[in-house]
This record gives C-alpha cells, sequence and structure tokens, in this order.
C-alpha cells in the first residue's frame, strides 16, 4: 500500500469568492464521510498535483489538518478540473472508517504478452477494464494485474474467476465475466477494406468523367 500525505487548512472563503484562492494558488477542497459534517478546507496547487498524479481511486491519503496532530485517512471521491487547462479546480475527499468495508471500482493494468498475437489475423477483444470488489480501506489495491501470456489460441480467454486476487478483497463482478479473449478477424473483413477503396476510386472515376462531359457540352453550347 503506497503511502501518501496531504496537508490542508480550514476554508472560509466559499461560494464564488473562491475563484480568488485559485489565483493565490490554493485549491478549495470538502471533506465529507460516514458520521461527519462536510468540512471546506483548501490545499496548495502544487503539492495536490503531486499527490493527484499518484494517487488512484482506491488509495488511501493521510490528510493532516494545520494545527492537527491526527490526519485523517481519506480517499479522492470526485475532482473537478478547468476544461481548458486540465488543472483541479475543486477535490472531494471521502474520510473512511477504517474498520469498515468500502465498494470500489479498481482498474485492471494487463501484463505480459500473449503467445497469440504472433499468430495471423488475431486480436485481443478487451471486455472489461475495471472490477467492482469489496474491501477494508487498507486492503483496497490500486490496480489488479492480469497477465495474458497464456492466450496461445484464438478462442482463448481469462475470466474473472482465472484472476489470483487476495483472500482480504471480495470480488463482486460476476465470477464468469469474460475479462479478455483472442478473436479471430474474419477474412471477409480484411478484404472489405481494399475492395470499398476499389469501389470508391471507381465511383470517383466516373462522376469525374460525368462532370468533364457535362463541362465539353457546356463548351459547346457557348461556341454555338
Amino acid at each position: 500500500m503506497r503511502q501518501l500525505e496531504l496537508e490542508v487548512s480550514k476554508r472560509d472563503i466559499k461560494g464564488k469568492k473562491v475563484r480568488f484562492l485559485r489565483r493565490s494558488g490554493l485549491v478549495p477542497c470538502n471533506i465529507y464521510g460516514h458520521g461527519i459534517d462536510s468540512m471546506p478546507v483548501q490545499v496548495e496547487a502544487h503539492k495536490l498535483s503531486q499527490v493527484l498524479h499518484s494517487a488512484g481511486g482506491t488509495d488511501l491519503i493521510s490528510l493532516k489538518m494545520k494545527g492537527d496532530n491526527a490526519p485523517g485517512k481519506v480517499l479522492i471521491r470526485e475532482v473537478q478540473r478547468n476544461p481548458m487547462t486540465g488543472e483541479p479546480m475543486h477535490i472531494d475527499f471521502y474520510q473512511v472508517n477504517m474498520a469498515e468495508k468500502l465498494n470500489a471500482e479498481v482498474p485492471l493494468v494487463f501484463t505480459g504478452e500473449a503467445p497469440a498475437l504472433k499468430l495471423k489475423n488475431v486480436s485481443l477483444m478487451h471486455a472489461l477494464t475495471s472490477l467492482h470488489i469489496e474491501a477494508l480501506p487498507d486492503d483496497l489495491p490500486h490496480n489488479i494485474e492480469v497477465d495474458i501470456s497464456s492466450l496461445e489460441q484464438p478462442e482463448d480467454a481469462l475470466h474473472v474467476k482465472d484472476l489470483r486476487i487476495s483472500d482480504k478483497i471480495t470480488v463482486l463482478t460476476d465470477p464468469d465475466q469474460m475479462i479478455i479473449k483472442v478473436a479471430e478477424v474474419r477474412k471477409a473483413m480484411v478484404e472489405e477494406a481494399p475492395v470499398a477503396a476499389a469501389e470508391g476510386e471507381e465511383v470517383a472515376a466516373a462522376e469525374g468523367e460525368a462532370a468533364e462531359g457535362k463541362k465539353e457540352e457546356g463548351d459547346t453550347e457557348a461556341k454555338k
């Protein structure tokens, strides 16, 4: 489990006036969670960017309030970004109960090489890119790896039940759900592209001839 830390301070500025915070290099945030009141805070933009670069949706962050020696454990719940620059404009942090299990969506990371890709006319078809899980906050993984080196032939596939996952994690996604499969690219699909291109060239040529014919007729009429 990666250790991420961030220091915040209480925020008195709210509403539309928060734009003045952003101009001074601060990002407005809120902390909320089960059994606690929502708390407006602010954090230095450059420190926040460093944490956001490393943290995923399941990485715990030790959030320390200035003047408070007991940091709380939070997850990033929502990041609002400037549509023009991509810079964070507002963050929602969820303070967790370390003894209470959470539901989370964890991304899948595909590792290894599939021998099947050395064959002709095959590709990998991805059916899932994340898993829905349940675990205690300390047991939430940053991601779940899927080793595809066992995919050797067309129609080979990996399912959720094939993954090796810690017994501290409960997978809520259907175990029979397919994750990835070796699919054959049909010959007709391969040939369709050049055929369509050839037909397009023929149509373009015919349209060009028709246009040229009209031009010649127009020139003849003009001479008369």
